[in-house]
């Protein structure tokens, strides 16, 4: 049955994840015909998400899309809640109190399982445990074990790619960006030498964008190689190439760097194909090399195993083998996938019906593959589905905007504001300032909490 009141009045919509897939939502709901107030719940102190938090911090480029997200939260129909723990500080049933629907945002920042012998080793860790270290996020240790010499890292994706270079650059390299010094000091300290970069299939096939790729020459400290041996295509692979501007040119510059005559800088990160992990080896419970498998093509860009192993001596690994989303409180979630089960963005039950105005976009929805600016299309989607859904809304019994923060107060949860994100920022920047640099991360949440000085009771 319908609420009337609904027609009357703002749609009222609750986003959790105020990252790039959330803000896009809100993005797509004001932009349509319809009236809206929307309310951003995050989880953390600060807004963007995998920007902020997942992003390696020598990409300006890819962090300039928070200039279009803040344009976003800009607008007056759109509030950001911040340290607000969806599950814990606010149910689901909370939600459909204050609101008409509901849409889940809240991306995917765990590792994707490797199941080889050796993955327990100490030594072997996620890439996004490692990743949300360099990045300064408040809920992981302020220090990193770099002791290795020689570095494993499995994967050949963007993320791959970051954690070896990262590992293969000095810490004064990236002091100019926004690293605390907590991450400055364990980069500086780091002992890496070589980084082997292993792909289980070949140039091809690899996820790697081609700008991420050519980033890796531009340091004058790391020098990038690449075995003659693992330039190599089946049919399968010309037809990506011919079908793929992108393939094309990321597998012409392996081509290049692998025909090249090898520099003198002094870091050596190795680019290695067909060559698929099989073990991570160990002496007292610690990393000391990893086994790998030699491949090769079968004719259709696929690779079978030869039955040739190799073991490679390093004493850390990184498994850089794709991101999982984490089960959402209250709804139903498929394990394997690492999804919330949907239709479109329609979340559905255990029986494949419609779960009432409660909608997931970005890498919750469909998994964490794909840029940034991929989950617009999702957002857009999602957005079209809700607005088609809303004649049938049950309505939010307390839909004034007021009413969601008197429950919070009264629940004396200290939550952050847009308002409070503008004075974090300025914050950071004046840490940066008399150094030179653009900003400089506030790592600890009570530290951003006072910066972004929150709304209490």
């Amino acid at each position: 049955m319908t609420d009337q009141s609904t027609d009357s009045r703002p749609l009222r919509v609750a986003i959790i994840g105020a990252g790039p897939a959330g803000i896009y939502a809100a993005d797509a709901l004001m932009k349509s015909d319809t009236e809206v107030s929307i309310d951003l719940f995050e989880r953390m102190p600060a807004p963007f998400g995998l920007i902020r938090y997942g992003v390696a911090p020598d990409h300006p480029r890819i962090k300039g899309i928070i200039t279009a997200l803040h344009k976003v939260l800009d607008k007056d129909h759109v509030r950001l809640l911040g340290n607000i723990d969806y599950g814990n500080d606010i149910t689901l049933d909370d939600m459909r109190r204050f609101y008409d629907a509901v849409i889940f945002s809240t991306g995917a920042n765990a590792d994707r399982a490797l199941d080889i012998p050796g993955v327990d080793l100490e030594g072997s860790y996620g890439a996004a445990d490692f990743v949300s270290w360099y990045d300064g996020h408040p809920d992981v240790p302020r220090t990193w074990p770099l002791e290795a010499e020689k570095v494993a890292v499995l994967g050949v994706g963007n993320v791959a790619l970051d954690v070896a270079r990262v590992l293969a650059k000095t810490g004064d390299e990236l002091l100019p960006t926004e690293i605390p010094a907590n991450v400055y000091e364990g980069l500086k300290a780091n002992k890496a030498l070589e980084v082997h970069v292993f792909g289980r299939r070949g140039p091809a096939q690899a996820k790697f964008t081609p700008l991420e790729l050519r980033e890796l020459d531009h340091s004058p400290t790391i020098e990038v190689i690449v075995d003659p041996e693992d330039i190599e295509y089946d049919e399968g692979s010309e037809a990506a190439r011919r079908n793929s501007k992108i393939v094309d040119m990321v597998a012409n510059t392996l081509q290049d760097w692998a025909i090249r005559d090898p520099g003198t800088r002094p870091h050596k990160l190795f680019l290695h194909f067909f060559e698929s992990p099989t073990e991570i080896l160990g002496e007292d419970g610690k990393v000391v090399g990893l086994r790998t498998e030699r491949t090769e093509l079968d004719g259709t860009g696929n690779v079978r195993g030869t039955g040739k192993f190799r073991d490679w001596p390093v004493q850390s690994v990184y498994r850089a083998v794709g991101y999982l989303s984490q089960n959402v409180h209250e709804l139903p979630f498929d394990d394997q996938a690492g999804t919330v089960p949907n239709e479109a963005g329609r979340v559905l039950d255990d029986a494949g019906n419609h779960v009432s105005a409660t909608y997931v976009t970005g890498w919750i929805k469909r998994g964490p593959v794909g840029l940034i600016g991929h989950t617009k299309g999702d957002a857009n989607e999602t957005v079209a589905c809700l607005l088609d859904d809303r004649p049938n809304f049950a309505g939010a019994a307390e839909p004034d905007e007021h009413a969601i923060i008197d429950f919070l107060e009264g629940k004396g949860i200290p939550f952050t504001t847009w308002d409070g994100w503008y004075r974090l920022d300025a914050h950071e920047r004046s840490l940066g300032e008399p150094e030179g640099r653009e900003r400089i991360k506030v790592v600890e949440r009570e530290d951003m909490l006072r910066a972004s000085e929150p709304h209490k009771a």
